[in-house]
């Protein structure tokens, strides 16, 4: 395979956004060691299955996209392999199927580990990691993606890693996991913004289609505050040392984007502040699982 070729399908397995797949194992693993339930090679496996699940699903969301006609010559966010001609429309369904294979067959370790329940959390978040752009009634067409990303990217993933770990539900995972809930949403949030014009004349009925510009920059400023909201929750109420403090290192950072998203009107801005957000997302995770942690 030419260094071209290579380049193609790392461009289309969207590493900017591999943060969503990262930070919820991350934040889920730190607090099964601060609980001392840390179990390395579950928690490499459920990395392994998280980053296939994400590529998987950018892959599907690339095939869909073509196929439905939202990726047009007026398209301003990041080149897509498909609509641009680089991966033939099947070669990108294949890669799709493979992607997501490999995540189950990687996982089958996580559900001899944690039973029934894990098998069950394995295959609705590759159902809906297709569903999201593919299928009779896609979620990221119909006003329900920022929802599925909370949940599955959030809730879903950081729980599940934490369960993997100690095979036991936790409280304290269930509160992390909004925070990281409300960050990843805030990617696919800057993504919407700047494509609402196109997804508007494809039929795609994102909440910027539904409910206009502003409520997508209300969206990204609410989803930081409830990330925000999270360490002194765990101080106050799950008894946390200061540490769980760390992550407002970062607020000045965190208001700088915010204003970005308010006062940008350059939509092709959005391309890097969409990799700032998932970089944002990343350091806060790294800071919050040291705060966990110590």
């Amino acid at each position: 395979m030419s260094s071209d070729k290579i380049k193609t399908w790392i461009d289309a397995s969207r590493p900017k956004t591999l943060a969503a797949a990262f930070v919820p194992v991350l934040v889920g693993a730190a607090l099964a060691w601060k609980d001392g339930a840390i179990h390395w090679p579950a928690t490499s496996v459920a990395l392994l299955c998280a980053f296939l699940i994400q590529i998987g699903t950018n892959f599907a969301n690339d095939y869909f996209d073509f196929k439905k006609g939202a990726d047009t010559n007026e398209r301003i966010g990041f080149q897509r392999a498909t609509a641009s001609g680089l991966v033939a429309p099947k070669t990108m369904l294949n890669a799709t199927i493979i992607s997501m294979a490999l995540a189950f067959v990687s996982g089958l370790y996580l559900v001899w580990i944690g039973g029934w329940i894990v098998l069950l959390i394995g295959l609705l978040s590759l159902l809906f990691g297709v569903l999201y752009t593919g299928g009779p009634y896609p979620l990221g067409y119909n006003g329900l993606g920022d929802i599925f990303v909370f949940i599955f990217f959030g809730i879903v993933a950081v729980m599940a890693t934490y369960y993997v770990n100690a095979l036991e539900w936790s409280e304290a995972s269930f509160w992390a996991s909004l925070a990281v809930g409300a960050l990843c949403t805030n990617i696919l949030v800057v993504n919407n913004l700047r494509d609402v014009e196109q997804d508007r004349v494809s039929g795609k009925k994102t909440l910027g289609v539904l409910f206009g510009e502003q409520t997508l920059k209300a969206e990204y400023t609410l989803m930081l505050l409830l990330a925000y909201a999270i360490p002194p929750h765990f101080y106050f109420m799950l008894d946390y040392s200061e540490w769980i403090f760390l992550p407002l290192a970062l607020l000045p950072i965190a208001f700088l984007h915010a204003k970005t998203i308010w006062v940008e009107t350059d939509k092709r801005q959005l391309n890097p502040q969409l990799e700032k957000t998932a970089k944002f997302m990343t350091l806060f995770g790294i800071l919050f699982s040291i705060g966990i942690i110590l």
